[in-house]
């Protein structure tokens, strides 16, 4: 699909509410409760007043936020745009699209709830997604899904396997899975890192110094945000009250603190029956990664299709030849995908 508009273009309607959440106020790493929301409806809703839509949630990366993915590119629409034009070829049908925030001073929640960040989890379960089935002329749970990339396509899959019937379809592109692959070969340089600058209090102080930050301070970062997600401390020390899972001097995996890591992991989660079953009631269960994944998920991504297979629920994956970064051109083939799942098309 070309990204060039034509003039005669009809477009969606795109902007952004501002959504006071009561369950993130007072989280501990002092984050705004009142998020901007980003909402697109279809040309279709304004001009179907009765007619309701899916509702497809989009779940961004670590480091973004919902604003992140309707940014405008010459070269790759935002996803606004892209809806726009997968509609008007034909090739998807009309949805309306959600947009959290859910971004933290770690950059990025896992999008789950945890006493180290705050509950992500519960602000868009039992906040957000109602507020929007109320406000907006939707298909409820059976016509809603979920979307993403990275942490995005991470959240997307294991909010589907642990809340059965919250999305009736759902696409991971380059989702975090097996961990042992994905995050535990950043452990020795980010505890060079950590000790270079004195340690997280420190590497902290100097992440927020400047405006530009370096490839090894988002790698580091990275690991300190996942620590916060997937094994937060006692809940006695200062924020970001985390524990790491391998030790800063000799490199000593804590086994105990690794297993809590290993418990978020869909490669486990898999094995629980109540996951499995969340997996086969979906429409779709849609998962891609590049070949070329710099941080190695295409080999994650392998395995959990696999084990998908063994235990014969119904998927589909795509592999393609590209590395991590610059594939939202990937939406392209699950948004028609999803929305053709969730209403029957």
């Amino acid at each position: 699909m070309s990204c060039r508009e034509s003039s005669s273009l009809n477009r969606g309607k795109s902007f952004c509410l501002r959504f006071e959440s009561r369950i993130l106020e007072g989280n501990p790493l002092g984050d705004p409760s009142v998020r901007d929301l980003w909402i697109y409806l279809p040309p279709q809703y304004e001009s179907e007043g009765e007619r309701a839509f899916p509702v497809l949630y989009c779940f961004t990366g670590f480091t973004g936020r919902g604003a992140m993915a309707l940014n405008d590119n010459p070269w790759a629409p935002g996803l606004d745009r892209r809806m726009d034009l997968l509609i008007d070829s034909g090739m998807a049908e009309p949805a309306i699209l959600v947009f959290p925030d859910c971004f933290t001073a770690l950059g990025g929640s896992q999008y789950l709830n945890s006493p180290a960040i705050g509950r992500y989890e519960d602000y868009l379960l039992l906040e957000l997604i109602p507020w929007v089935d109320e406000r907006f002329r939707t298909l409820g749970a059976k016509g809603r899904a979920a979307f993403g990339k990275s942490s995005g396509g991470y959240a997307s899959l294991r909010l589907s396997m642990q809340n059965p019937g919250l999305f009736a379809a759902m696409a991971c592109h380059s989702g975090d899975m097996a961990f042992e692959l994905c995050y535990l070969p950043d452990f020795p340089a980010v505890a060079l890192e950590l000790t270079k600058c004195g340690g997280i209090a420190s590497f902290l102080e100097d992440f927020q110094r400047g405006e530009k930050k370096s490839a090894k301070q988002i790698e580091v970062l990275n690991i300190l945000a996942m620590a916060a997600a997937y094994s937060p401390g006692t809940g006695e020390g200062k924020a970001p009250d985390l524990q790491l899972p391998f030790d800063l001097h000799d490199l000593r995996l804590d086994q105990e603190i690794w297993q809590r890591w290993l418990a978020h992991d869909p490669m486990v989660l898999i094995e629980d029956e109540n996951c499995q079953a969340a997996l086969r009631s979906l429409k779709l269960l849609f998962m891609d990664c590049g070949a070329q994944d710099e941080f190695r998920l295409q080999f994650g991504a392998r395995r959990f299709v696999k084990r998908l297979g063994e235990l014969e629920i119904p998927h589909s994956y795509e592999e393609f030849d590209d590395n991590h970064r610059s594939i939202s051109y990937r939406y392209d083939r699950s948004l028609p995908l999803l929305c053709r799942a969730l209403t029957g098309a």
